[in-house]
């Protein structure tokens, strides 16, 4: 096992419920649609635009708007979530992250985020965590957002290691899909039934350690 890919939201920190938010908020003031708390779960694991083009779809305002005129308002989005993670402690941190984290560190493996939130940086700033991380993968570099393979390649990249000898880390089904399609052994976070196509699912995160990873990554 050369290196771990960790997705960001709902792996190390859950920045959900701040997305979904401020996605609430701009779909009322903007486009003058109440989102369903259940929609929470398709903007869960994809980029931002592909977040904003779901909404405009749900809110049959798919050929509304040009091109630039979505950017502005997932821009308009982002500046309400940055106001809301900028709230974020060392305290937010999922439970055993962490001890995960000096586990992997104590056994030299390399880290390196993959996640789709251009404010990764930002986030593992305030969380205290910048330094845990010996790369962190640039969406905004990437051709395809998850499910496609890309943002995860990219990673391990980053950490200069085989993807087909690194384990990915996800809560997500199209994160699990994008972990699979570059070749790394998957272990999922949450409902095994959801999260059906990874090598190893765990019920939280604090059921994450070295040995766990590492035997996903043996078999």
């Amino acid at each position: 096992m050369q290196g771990v890919l960790f997705d960001l939201d709902g792996v190390i920190t859950d920045t959900a419920k701040f997305h979904f938010k401020a996605w609430s908020r701009l779909a009322k003031e903007k486009l003058g649609v109440v989102l369903p708390a259940s929609f929470e779960s398709d903007l869960k694991g994809i980029s931002r635009i592909d977040s904003m083009n779901r909404i405009l779809k749900f809110a049959k305002m798919a050929d509304k708007y040009s091109a630039a005129e979505v950017d502005a308002m997932a821009q308009y989005k982002n500046d309400l979530y940055l106001k809301e993670i900028g709230k974020l402690t060392q305290a937010d941190i999922l439970p055993g992250i962490e001890n995960l984290l000096d586990e992997l560190a104590a056994n030299k493996v390399k880290l390196s985020v993959a996640s789709a939130s251009k404010n990764a940086p930002f986030i593992l700033e305030k969380l205290g965590l910048r330094q845990q991380f010996d790369a962190i993968a640039d969406p905004a570099k990437v051709a395809h957002g998850k499910p496609a393979p890309d943002i995860f390649l990219e990673a391990a990249a980053k950490i200069n290691a085989d993807p087909t000898q690194c384990v990915g880390i996800e809560d997500a089904k199209a994160g699990v899909q994008a972990i699979k399609a570059a070749g790394a052994i998957a272990v999922g976070v949450g409902n095994p039934s959801d999260l059906a196509e990874a090598d190893t699912v765990v019920s939280s995160t604090e059921e994450l350690t070295y040995s766990v990873l590492a035997l996903a990554f043996q078999k």
